[in-house]
């Protein structure tokens, strides 16, 4: 199964949800994130599956990130920060369940099918 962590309003996220459907067998499950919150363990999981550091894992030039003075902040504020503020998760991400890739460029979902 790949899941992948969706916002419908984000142009990469529609291109990368339709470029794996149109190109795996494995069952789809479609997480917006933005509705359903990410929490602290769900969080931790994906950046151990993508192998990065939250910092990578975020939309550092989202209003937000500058309003909460992240920049210089440590791994568990960051974390913090992506739970309370969803829309700082950089988008989308997909996993296999045992590894995960965010898909800038879409393509890069295409190493999971």
């Amino acid at each position: 199964m790949l899941t992948i962590y969706h916002n419908p309003r984000c142009s990469k996220s529609r291109q990368t949800l339709e470029l794996i459907k149109e190109n795996s067998q494995k069952e789809i499950k479609v997480i917006e994130y933005l509705k359903e919150p990410l929490t602290e363990a769900e969080i931790e999981t994906i950046l151990s599956l993508l192998s990065c550091t939250p910092i990578e894992m975020m939309r550092v030039k989202e209003a937000e990130f500058k309003e909460q003075n992240l920049s210089k902040a440590d791994d568990k504020t960051l974390i913090a920060a992506m739970v309370a503020t969803p829309k700082l998760i950089e988008r989308p991400i997909v996993s296999d369940g045992n590894k995960a890739v965010i898909g800038r460029p879409p393509q890069n979902a295409l190493a999971l099918c």
